[in-house]
């Protein structure tokens, strides 16, 4: 049966296939599901499983691929992500990358639907379906654990421009799942935004990810200094990254009321 990807392309099972992956997380997955030594290509940010992904070649970046790297390593597959990887890369990798699977979470669940296309596409479907199973149970732990007061609250991404994200981003429904909001600052995924008075009468906290820019205590003490708000450095693997860290991430999403209302 073929599987279908977040652009509805339709994609047969191939157990033998040779797969570059420019999305750090989904490097994870695939290797948690048994799939590392079809992995022949990976970027210097696809970090995890550390002692696992040290023997696949790096092809650079998520958005500043070596193209001329993919090329010798002949893959017969390539996974990317809307969010993390540019289209014009993309489009010139599809000129000799015979499957291109494009992913795009949006939700805590649609992980499932995530682990069950790399599971089916590379062969891997009962190990996918065992951590589908282990997922859901964290999922539903979650939802059902008691929840703290409501928070408007600030995801802060980075600085020098300022950044956060908006209402339709997967940080976001994380937060949700906690029935915290994000304040609506523009149409754009990931907007810049400036502090001032108007801003912060929405924003009950500020949350400071560790990554992409890589904040810190340091930060966290200033930024309260500046701007009289509670604001609390949280871990962006867990937040923001999808497969097998979502499955930690949705655990460490129960730990976060407790962590605010200190």
């Amino acid at each position: 049966m073929p599987f279908t990807d977040a652009l509805g392309q339709q994609h047969a099972a191939d157990p033998h296939a040779r797969i570059v992956s420019l999305v750090p997380s989904i490097t994870e997955l695939l290797c948690d599901l048994g799939l590392a030594r079809q992995l022949v290509g990976r970027t210097g940010f696809c970090i995890h499983p550390a002692d696992v992904v040290r023997e696949i070649p790096k092809i650079g970046g998520t958005k500043d691929v070596n193209l001329d790297k993919i090329r010798k390593l002949a893959p017969s597959h390539l996974v990317v992500n809307i969010d993390e990887n540019e289209k014009p890369t993309v489009d010139r990798l599809a000129e000799f990358v015979p499957h291109i699977v494009v992913t795009h979470p949006l939700r805590p669940q649609d992980n499932l639907e995530l682990a069950r296309l790399m599971g089916g596409v590379f062969g891997a479907s009962a190990r996918a379906e065992a951590w589908c199973t282990e997922f859901a149970a964290a999922l539903a732990a979650l939802r059902a654990a008691p929840k703290g007061p409501p928070q408007r609250v600030l995801y802060c991404i980075w600085q020098d421009p300022w950044m956060t994200v908006s209402q339709d981003t997967y940080i976001a429904a994380m937060l949700a799942e906690l029935g915290w909001t994000v304040p609506a600052l523009g149409d754009v995924r990931y907007p810049c935004f400036e502090w001032n008075a108007a801003l912060l009468a929405q924003v009950d906290l500020v949350l400071l990810s560790s990554e992409p820019y890589r904040f810190t205590e340091a930060h966290v003490d200033a930024l309260e200094r500046q701007i009289g708000k509670p604001v609390l450095l949280v871990d962006g693997e867990m937040m923001s990254w999808y497969g097998s860290r979502a499955l930690h991430g949705v655990r460490y999403l129960m730990g976060l009321p407790a962590l605010a209302g200190r």
